[in-house]
């Protein structure tokens, strides 16, 4: 990959840089309330370091943290979080596709809808279609889509949308979904310019993260065609570590890392990318 100097003096914009001011050392990081949109806090990757992980970032100016749902088995781990942190981290509610097995999915299904009817969550997700791990269940992939998406609907909550190598199927469900209700964020969007303009179209925003700093990640070539109102910031950690920490564990400290990288494809200050992306985010989950 060559040298951190390298890469940090051609992609790279610093936290606290703006056009018409440098780079200083030791600027205030808390000026900054960036929004992670979607992260793993409760993941067994930050069982060693939860706490400083979060701390990390918190100093980085990321100032609220949405957790997605994956299935039961980590519920309890992720709303016991939640509480921790009361008005910074919130936890979504949903059924992430690549567990929704022949065996279980009309059982998670019944727990997620408990869920939903007990309180409230910002967010239903991240649910949607995966098709890289299994093809095979396709089918009641999309009815435990299409199912979530009605409870979307019915309690006026965005979705967040997972989609591997499955962007057609999405959009036909979407499509036969449609309704002035339904938004969302297309979580970690990596498609191409014609499926980001699809998304916007369906009242979506498109969820970017380390993908856009990665040189084969392609997005960072047309991202400035979509207007800066349909972007949030994410992170996906421990998944998806943005350059130059691709390859190991993600935290929502590198939050900055994605927002930087949005400084040069839109020509804008950190200020405005941070403001911006917070507002859409704010507005969405309400």
């Amino acid at each position: 990959m060559g040298s951190f100097s390298a890469f940090h003096s051609r992609f790279f914009v610093p936290l606290c840089f703006t056009k018409r001011a440098p780079f200083k050392s030791g600027c205030n990081l808390k000026t900054n309330v960036m929004i992670d949109t979607h992260t793993h806090l409760y993941s067994e990757e930050f069982d060693e370091d939860r706490k400083e992980m979060i701390e990390r970032a918190l100093k980085k100016g990321v100032s609220k943290f949405y957790l997605p749902a994956i299935d039961s088995e980590t519920h309890e781990k992720m709303i016991t979080l939640e509480s921790e942190y009361p008005g910074q981290i919130f936890a979504m509610m949903g059924l992430h596709p690549c567990y929704v097995k022949p065996e279980s999915w009309e059982k998670e299904l019944k727990i997620v809808e408990d869920y939903l009817n007990q309180r409230s969550f910002p967010a239903i997700g991240e649910i949607g279609i995966d098709l890289y791990w299994d093809k095979s269940t396709l089918d009641i992939q999309v009815k435990a889509f299409e199912q979530q998406i009605d409870w979307a609907i019915q309690k006026d909550l965005p979705i967040v949308i997972h989609t591997r190598e499955s962007f057609d199927e999405v959009f036909e469900v979407l499509e036969r979904k449609k309704h002035p209700k339904l938004r969302g964020i297309f979580h970690c969007f990596s498609g191409n310019l014609d499926q980001a303009k699809h998304a916007v179209n369906l009242n979506f925003l498109l969820g970017i993260g380390g993908v856009v700093t990665f040189k084969n990640g392609k997005i960072d070539q047309f991202l400035h065609e979509i207007p800066l109102e349909k972007i949030v910031l994410e992170t996906d950690s421990p998944y998806l570590a943005p350059v130059p920490h691709r390859g190991k564990r993600n935290e929502s400290s590198y939050l900055d890392l994605v927002a930087g990288k949005l400084v040069n494809i839109y020509g804008k200050d950190f200020s405005e990318i941070d403001r911006i992306t917070t507002e859409n985010a704010e507005r969405l989950f309400k």
